[in-house]
C-alpha cells in the first residue's frame, strides 16, 4: 500500500432510512446514515459506510473535523483524491442518486 492520503469534505444526515452516499452538496459529498446522531453512533455508521465504499480498513479513515457537526472532513489513507472521488461517485450512482 502506498502512503497516499486525501481529505474528503462531507455533509452528513443522520437518522435516515438507510445509509448511502447521495451525491454532491456543493464542494462536499452528501452522505446519509441510518444511525441516530447520539453517543457517536452516527459517526461510527459513517466510518463503516465510508470504509466499505472506499475499500479501506477502519484504521485508514478518521474524522479530522466536525465530529459533532453535520459538516465533516475525513482523512483517508491509501486513496488519492481521484480514486476517492471515483469510488464515491460510483456509490452515489448505485444508490440511485
Amino acid at each position: 500500500m502506498t502512503d497516499l492520503t486525501t481529505r474528503i469534505t462531507l455533509r452528513v444526515s443522520a437518522g435516515a432510512r438507510r445509509s448511502a452516499v447521495v451525491g454532491r452538496h456543493g464542494d462536499a459529498w452528501k452522505v446519509r446514515v441510518a444511525a441516530p446522531p447520539v453517543d457517536g453512533r452516527g459517526n461510527s455508521a459513517l466510518q463503516a459506510l465510508l470504509c466499505q465504499v472506499l475499500d479501506v480498513g477502519r484504521s485508514q479513515l478518521r474524522i479530522v473535523t466536525g465530529a459533532g457537526s453535520r459538516d465533516k472532513i475525513v482523512e483517508v489513507s491509501g486513496r488519492d483524491a481521484a480514486q476517492a472521488d471515483a469510488l464515491l461517485s460510483a456509490a452515489a450512482r448505485s444508490a440511485g442518486a
